[in-house]
């Protein structure tokens, strides 16, 4: 299996930065994002509608990419977990996790024996369609394969720890909008008590040995979020960059005298 650069440098205490895609569901968008500097793309299909097919093309059209193809799974469910990672999934983001059944339940769907327990298949698109010994495949597999756990909830934030404790799970990365919706108080991420749960998630995960990461719009609120100890980033998602790329060239255009 190809090697995970980006799970790689997390793991020498860097940090990793790359973006989402929800909209362009294009052979050349991986591509793009690489030449653009990306490390890691997340093809999204909680919110988009995406089905097992686009995201294979999308994986395979990433192949040639610099970025990794990482896919943000819609429900921690086994069939989408092994499934995707099958097509060539490099790692996974699953929503709403909460506790510490959960995560291990995850790890157990992502990860061959003795590790888990992930169906087999071999000589598929994960191994490139190679011929090689099966231990070897299996722990090339289980080594590179990158599990984010998405922390979205009050219950998520309560058992993080927990969660981060768990071997195999990578990384605990906070749904900022859906955990201020959890909290009570919708997209208010200066909040004080906003702000000390995302410090919660961040010392679980120093404390396990483990990376802590988000979305992020801008520098500034990049800044806020690499102060508590977060290293993986996702900038914006292609449907924002583009609008708001647009936006200001249109606006350029129209002050041209």
């Amino acid at each position: 299996m190809r090697t995970n650069t980006v799970k790689e440098k997390l793991a020498r205490g860097e940090c990793a930065y790359g973006t989402m895609v929800f909209e362009f569901n294009t052979t050349g968008i991986g591509r793009i994002v690489g030449e653009a500097g990306a490390e890691f793309v997340v093809y999204d299909m909680e919110h988009t509608g995406w089905s097992i097919e686009t995201i294979r093309m999308l994986i395979a059209t990433t192949g040639a990419s610099k970025a990794l193809p990482m896919v943000g799974v819609p429900v921690a469910q086994n069939h989408l977990l092994s499934r995707h990672l099958d097509v060539g999934a490099m790692g996974l983001v699953i929503p709403m996790v909460e506790n510490e059944t959960q995560a291990r339940a995850i790890v157990r769907s992502a990860k061959y024996p003795p590790e888990g327990a992930r169906g087999a298949a071999f000589g598929v698109a994960h191994d490139n369609y190679l011929a090689a010994p099966v231990t070897e495949v299996m722990a090339s597999a289980n080594k590179e394969g990158f599990i984010a756990a998405k922390i979205e909830t009050v219950s998520g934030i309560e058992n993080c720890e927990a969660i981060a404790g768990v071997e195999g799970i990578d990384c605990l990365w906070v749904g900022h909008f859906d955990l201020s919706l959890s909290m009570g108080i919708p997209a208010q991420f200066d909040h004080p008590e906003f702000l000390k749960a995302i410090e919660k998630v961040a010392n679980a995960c120093e404390k396990q040995g483990k990376t802590a990461g988000n979305m992020v719009n801008n520098t500034e609120s990049a800044q806020v979020w690499k102060d508590f100890g977060y290293r993986a980033f996702a900038y914006l998602g292609d449907v924002w960059l583009y609008q708001n790329a647009l936006t200001q060239g249109l606006n350029e255009l129209r002050a041209v005298k």
